[in-house]
């Protein structure tokens, strides 16, 4: 059942996904060019990095803010297609698949990609990361076991036990009450995990970043969004042979 943030994000979203693909012909554009002599060009490259980090930054801005009304709609959300949802971590991209996709791209050289030009520290500093956002995700995890756990303790075991048992409607609605506040706190928690889960992707973001060059991070940014953008396209591909048949 469609929600009032479901709707307003997917709205949202699909404006969103739209200017990803805008961006990502400008990016693909700029390496294909491949001119950084100059500082201008550096410059140019920067500035198109920026923008599109910027975006990726703003889907999170509207994604917590939204999530603090029904976090729910971004565990169960109406705007991805199967596909989408079955690869998603918490509401998301898990952060280890940019390593991989890195890993895929140097080791394959991919034609015109710079990523596969890495210099020895480069892949040396990658690999910190990479360890070092593992146990990121592992401490999500855990928070997200700790809160499926939580289900089960002896409050929540309390009132699932003493619902249809109780009568008179006085106490009816101080029933009600107190399944509103434990179900507040279940939302509370799983707020808490897609924050903690969205802030390993952008720390995953920002750290690979850090470690490129101006025209490697064009092309990196580009991996990226292509991968998004086709894994919503193949969804989409696969639902409608799904209602053909």
């Amino acid at each position: 059942m469609k929600g009032k943030v479901g709707e307003r994000f997917s709205e949202f979203f699909e404006k969103w996904a739209c200017q990803l693909d805008e961006y990502l012909q400008l990016l693909l554009r700029a390496s294909k060019q491949r001119v950084i002599d100059t500082v201008c060009d550096q410059r140019e490259l920067q500035t198109l990095v920026s923008k599109v980090t910027q975006h990726y930054k703003d889907y999170f801005t509207i994604k917590w803010s939204l999530a603090h009304e029904d976090v729910l709609a971004f565990f169960c959300p109406i705007w991805g297609n199967p596909l989408e949802n079955a690869y998603s971590w918490f509401t998301g991209w898990k952060p280890s698949t940019i390593f991989k996709l890195i890993d895929s791209t140097r080791i394959n050289r991919v034609p015109g990609s710079s990523l596969a030009e890495l210099t020895q520290e480069q892949l040396g500093k990658i690999e910190e990361l990479r360890v070092k956002i593992r146990l990121e995700e592992e401490k999500v995890e855990r928070e997200m076991e700790r809160q499926q756990v939580a289900m089960a303790d002896r409050k929540m075991f309390e009132l699932a036990r003493l619902t249809g048992r109780v009568k008179d409607s006085e106490t009816i609605a101080q029933f009600d009450g107190l399944v509103e506040v434990a179900m507040k706190g279940l939302m509370v928690g799983l707020e808490k995990v897609m924050k903690a889960a969205d802030c390993v992707r952008l720390r995953t973001l920002k750290g690979v970043l850090d470690v490129l060059s101006p025209l490697q991070c064009v092309d990196f940014l580009a991996a990226t969004s292509t991968l998004q953008i086709q894994l919503r396209q193949w969804g989409k591909r696969r639902d409608s042979i799904s209602r053909k048949e």
